[in-house]
């Protein structure tokens, strides 16, 4: 009597890393039998998804245009595995230019730039996106607009790497000098005691009292691109300031301005932010991957999101990551809860 073949199992997924990512970015899928009868197939809800590597335990596919928060399915040419649950972040905005953090008020409006090249002046210096998405104008005259921030009274202040002035701009968009001559200002945060950090790319980070007095507060190596600041929970400001380097380095501040070294290992560092846990959430590449890097507070890390052309993040009341690109937002309901600033 014949034997009856036995029927191809269906592909088993057993990890995907990472689980979060924005178009353009690649998912690392491992598990078995995903290439039985042909090249393993893989969709993200109801779209195909590009095989960059494929075979039979490990494949890499990169998240299309098009793709939206959904199940990840591989097939083996006769099977389909079952979903897989990522997240995949939805465009938002774009026509933009950010080169740092989106900022995001109380209310979950977000605020972002179209920076423009050096002395470039553009039309919008920055927008504001409401809540159903809609952007609109919201700075108009500023010369290239670089880094955002919110004290604790709702005022959102503005750098210009041109004029090296920090602005500050009322709920409705009035906007007057906060303070002046802070070199190629670029990234921006507040202290618990209300002091305004300005990072200076050329090797400064200012410290502004609240009435404004002016202090140097540290210096570090220049960076061809920006200081990006952060306030941790441990009291200890975090700076990136992209090289040349392939493996640059996070640096961790103490109150009293002394310089040390939090974290090693990535390529350009930009854009960071915290959440309540004490995670550090950094845009870079890590071993040549691109994305948002997470980074624990005892310096274990891992690829938290995969995408390109990442600038900066930020985490929205509705515990959604705003992720920004060199042109582009999206957001990326990840279900977690961002500390809030310090200011």
């Amino acid at each position: 009597m014949a034997l009856r073949k036995a029927p191809d199992a269906k592909p088993l997924i057993s990890q995907v890393s990472p689980t979060a990512a924005i178009p353009g970015g690649e998912l690392q899928i491992r598990g078995k039998g995903f290439a039985r009868v042909d090249r393993p197939r893989v969709t993200i809800g109801e779209v195909g998804a590009p095989v960059i590597i494929g075979s039979d335990s490990y494949v890499i596919a990169r998240v299309p245009e098009g793709a939206t928060a959904g199940e990840l399915v591989v097939q083996n040419g006769e099977q389909a595995s079952d979903s897989w649950a990522c997240d995949i972040g939805l465009q938002v905005a774009d026509s933009l230019h950010p080169v740092a953090n989106p900022a995001i008020d109380a209310f979950g409006n977000i605020y972002t730039t179209f920076s423009g090249s050096r002395g470039q002046k553009v039309p919008v210096a920055v927008f504001k996106i409401d809540l159903n998405f809609n952007m609109k104008p919201f700075i108009n005259e500023l010369m290239n607009a670089t880094g955002l921030t919110f004290d604790a009274q709702g005022m959102l202040y503005v750098s210009s790497r041109y004029e090296g002035f920090i602005y500050q701009v009322t709920p409705n968009g009035n906007m007057t000098v906060y303070v002046e001559g802070m070199g190629v200002a670029t990234g921006l945060a507040f202290d618990r005691e209300k002091n305004l950090y300005v990072g200076d790319r050329s090797g400064t980070i200012f410290k502004i009292s609240p009435d404004r007095q002016i202090f140097v507060f540290a210096t570090l190596e220049p960076s061809i691109a920006a200081y990006h600041l952060a306030w941790g929970p441990d009291n200890f400001l975090y700076v990136t300031g992209p090289t040349t380097s392939s493996s640059d380095s996070i640096s961790r501040i103490s109150h009293e301005g002394e310089v040390g070294v939090f974290y090693r290992g990535l390529g350009r560092p930009q854009g960071m932010a915290f959440d309540t846990e004490g995670r550090l959430y950094v845009a870079a590449s890590m071993a040549g991957r691109k994305g948002v890097v997470r980074i624990y507070p005892d310096q274990r890390s891992d690829l938290f999101l995969s995408g390109p052309g990442i600038v900066g993040l930020a985490f929205a009341p509705s515990r959604a990551m705003i992720v920004a690109t060199t042109n582009a937002l999206y957001r990326v309901d990840v279900g977690i809860k961002g500390q809030p600033l310090a200011g």
